[in-house]
């Protein structure tokens, strides 16, 4: 009889802090620069230099630990995490170890099937991110460019209680869809503003002891994260099929050739002799200033997907690609403000708009209607005055070139 394995799988997500400077310098946060430009004294370590917290970077992993439910620390501190690595240019990082500031909290979230299942997480804690090790491909060199050192990040680490990649993936797009929501962070992977690092292990079904955890790193989209899982997934069962041992180790992963390859051995915890640190004095944090943070939080995809199907009666299909991104979301908004016909609504902007949108490889943010003169078309056709599918087949396109309103449009065509 074979035997049935069952993966067990926690997330650590770095997302970038949309601040216009770094966590501890004034140094501006900008991609696509020309390499060491965007770099101080501060940034690069210099002795005799002092940090200084920028208060938005505090402000925004609030925003991110009320949008899940995180009890917010009162009180944390910064310590300096000790390593050597040739892009870290004070030999140490400054993040937070044994108080972070946010504890705790869950995200729920959809499968493909309509199932709905949530993540707990262990923590959100700020760092500051290292620099950019540039690799020539066929030269022994290597070159390090500091732009990136010191930007500031929220580190998102879930408890182990993901069991497939499909479950990671679906958790990973909720992350994504937040931080943009909440505007803290432009989520966009390829530009590593939004990196995630997956801890992978297997044990046979039914057992609660965790089997030996493989840290995958290096996973550039959401749909490269799926791969390297599923990959490592199968490695480790076929090894342990084949009656070998695995070792505690960080891997990385090969987009090209789809498979994860070893980078270092970790038999043995790191020693990164965290500490305090001593160039920073605490943070403390009043329910008065959470309260205010929360007063300037937008309605979160979540709520808006409860309000959509509960109060206008959609379908969760619709509700969910409505709230899938910001910009659908908040011209749904502005549309039903001007009509009641929320799933005549919802209609146009999942139809029309949105092969429109497709058709022309553009956001809504682009799109030349402005709600209101969906709303008007939405008007005439429940006034009876015109069909849907004239509506949708000769008004629509003529309003795209046509500054009219659909019903002198209407009448021109007769």
């Amino acid at each position: 009889m074979s035997i049935s394995y069952q993966p067990v799988i926690g997330l650590e997500i770095h997302a970038q802090l949309q601040t216009n400077s770094k966590i501890f310098a004034s140094d501006p946060v900008l991609f696509g620069q020309e390499a060491n430009t965007l770099i101080s004294p501060i940034s690069l370590g210099h002795p005799g230099t002092l940090p200084k917290l920028n208060k938005k970077v505090v402000e925004y992993a609030i925003k991110m630990g009320l949008s899940i439910g995180s009890t917010i620390a009162p009180k944390q501190y910064f310590d300096r995490k000790n390593y050597f690595y040739p892009d870290l240019p004070k030999g140490y990082q400054i993040t937070q170890d044994k108080e972070p500031i946010c504890i705790g909290g869950k995200v729920p979230f959809f499968l493909e099937d309509g199932s709905e299942l949530e993540v707990q997480l262990n923590r959100i804690h700020l760092e500051e991110d290292a620099g950019k090790l540039i690799h020539a491909p066929g030269k022994e060199a290597s070159w390090v460019d500091f732009n990136r050192a010191g930007t500031a990040l929220i580190e998102i680490v879930t408890e182990p209680c993901i069991r497939s990649s499909e479950e990671a993936v679906a958790f990973l797009a909720e992350i994504r869809k937040l931080v943009m929501y909440l505007e803290i962070c432009d989520g966009t992977m390829e530009e590593g503003s939004l990196r995630c690092d997956a801890n992978i292990s297997v044990r046979i079904k039914g057992t609660s002891e965790f089997g030996t955890k493989v840290e995958v790193k290096n996973m550039n989209s959401i749909r490269n994260v799926q791969r390297a899982i599923e990959f490592e997934i199968n490695r480790q069962i076929e090894t342990l099929e084949a009656g070998g041992q695995l070792s505690q180790e960080t891997r990385a992963f090969d987009a090209l050739k789809g498979s994860t390859i070893s980078m270092r051995s970790k038999e043995a915890a790191n020693d990164y002799r965290y500490f305090p640190e001593p160039d920073l004095p605490p943070i403390t944090v009043s329910q008065a200033h959470i309260a205010e943070v929360a007063k300037d939080m937008p309605a979160l995809p979540g709520v808006l997907f409860e309000r959509y199907t509960k109060e206008f009666g959609l379908s969760e299909y619709d509700a969910y690609n409505i709230t899938d991104q910001k910009g659908i979301a908040l011209y749904y908004e502005a549309l039903i403000a001007l009509t009641k016909n929320y799933k005549g609504a919802a209609n146009w902007l999942m139809g029309d708009i949105k092969s429109y949108l497709n058709e022309h490889g553009m956001d809504i943010q682009h799109f030349p209607m402005a709600p209101a003169r969906i709303a008007a078309l939405i008007e005439l056709i429940d006034q009876g005055k015109v069909s849907s599918s004239i509506a949708s087949q000769r008004i629509f396109p003529a309003m795209l070139s046509s500054e009219k309103n659909p019903l002198e449009l209407a009448e021109e065509m007769n």
